[in-house]
């Protein structure tokens, strides 16, 4: 059995169910992890890499929030290259667009790196 794609999730820890995207990847076949924003580099120290981060701004996030989402996100760029895994930024009204977050993960990494679980 090989090893299902891992996809870590950084949100702001106040998880809401109807938002979980944990649970729409498992739907899709993927492993995921989830870690609040304060929290994101010690896990990602730790965890093997993951295929994508995806980083999800919560619902009503004031500027200084988004602001706070972008910079950990342009850091991740930077800090992984062009190598490393892509860094995804979602917020609920992306993640409301039909196709949802399968749409987003085709569009912005591309079909192949998301066609499915690796076999």
């Amino acid at each position: 059995m090989t090893p299902l794609q891992r996809i870590l999730i950084v949100d702001d820890g106040d998880r809401e169910a109807d938002a979980a995207l944990s649970a729409e990847l498992a739907e899709l076949g993927y492993a995921s992890v989830t870690a609040s924003l304060e929290a994101a580099d010690e896990v990602l120290a730790v965890i093997p890499t993951p295929s994508a981060i995806v980083l999800q701004i919560p619902r009503g996030a004031d500027r200084a929030a988004r602001a706070r989402f972008q910079n950990l996100a342009d850091r991740l760029s930077a800090r992984r290259g062009e190598a490393g895994p892509p860094v995804l930024v979602v917020d609920a009204q992306s993640l409301s667009a039909p196709g949802g977050f399968a749409r987003i993960l085709e569009t912005q990494v591309g079909v192949g790196a998301f066609a499915g679980p690796l076999r």
